[in-house]
């Protein structure tokens, strides 16, 4: 596959959609693909060659959309149940911050909640606001930021405790930090009652958005490529656009544990059929 045209918006993809790949892989092929930006996942990095490997990505003509953390959630969840202390979680996305913030000035740290253990979602909410409070001094001294996510009803209890933008918010402004803002991910939050009208209560503080498409899932992680499935982008992107956010526009597509999974397939095509995808979904959200 050879680069493509150029897009009317900035294209990213997250290192979760090519999980397959090492991260040195992800960087070249990206490159070639037509991607423009890159999400960082952390845990791909090599531990004794994590500095050469972020330099890498501006030297193959990348740009960083954001940095996923080795431990991004507060509370332990199935996707990181270790360590299990909060203190330690905290200590830990702190080490990150310093660990890779100087490759990506401007950018966010992504961060949800976790599952709170007992299923205490208010508590859980006052909890990880006075986290990301503390934790905006290091983004600043560091000149970053950090991004909270909420994420499907499906993973309440199970990755998340808040499952909806106006509950992110309420989390970001106990946190009291333009050094906070919100993750916000399609596949999520589609299904939230009144989006439209959500996504522009977050106008200003939308630091980056993630798109992948909808089907009911038959594991814990089964998206699949943007325009593919149920979820309405092009009103989404339109309703985010009116938000005042002029970022990448990442994929972000984990596929495991399905017979049919986008792991197993071309992953080049992935890419491509998702940049189309996601191309088509930008000129309906002109239209709309």
């Amino acid at each position: 596959m050879t680069l493509a045209a150029r897009l009317p918006f900035t294209f990213g993809v997250s290192q979760f959609t090519t999980q397959p790949w090492t991260f040195d892989e992800d960087v070249e092929r990206y490159a070639r693909l037509g991607v423009d930006t890159i999400e960082v996942v952390e845990a791909k990095l090599d531990d004794v060659r994590h500095a050469e490997q972020m330099e890498s990505i501006a030297a193959a003509g990348l740009a960083i959309s954001g940095v996923q953390p080795a431990v991004r959630t507060f509370f332990a969840s199935r996707m990181m149940p270790r360590p299990t202390n909060l203190k330690d979680r905290v200590a830990a996305l702190r080490g990150s911050i310093e660990r890779l913030a100087r490759f990506a000035p401007g950018r966010p740290f992504i961060t949800n909640t976790g599952a709170h253990p007992g299923g205490d979602t208010a508590e859980a909410m006052r909890m990880v606001g006075d986290a990301l409070g503390e934790l905006a001094h290091v983004a600043a001294d560091h000149g970053v930021t950090l991004a909270l996510e909420p994420l499907n009803p499906t993973s309440v209890n199970v990755e998340s405790a808040i499952w909806t933008i106006d509950q992110a918010l309420e989390v970001i402004d106990r946190a009291d930090s333009p050094h906070v803002g919100l993750c916000l991910d399609y596949w999520n939050i589609w299904q939230n009652a009144d989006v439209a009208a959500q996504i522009a209560r977050a106008a200003g503080r939308i630091l980056t958005v993630q798109a992948s498409d909808w089907r009911t899932p038959r594991s814990f992680a089964d998206r699949i490529v943007p325009g593919d499935g149920a979820i309405p982008l092009g009103p989404l992107i339109a309703a985010t656009r009116a938000a005042g956010f002029e970022g990448a526009y990442v994929v972000e597509i984990f596929s495991l544990d399905v017979a049919d999974s986008l792991y197993d397939q071309d992953l080049e095509a992935v890419i491509g059929r998702s940049r189309d995808g996601l191309a088509a979904a930008w000129t309906a959200s002109v239209q709309a």
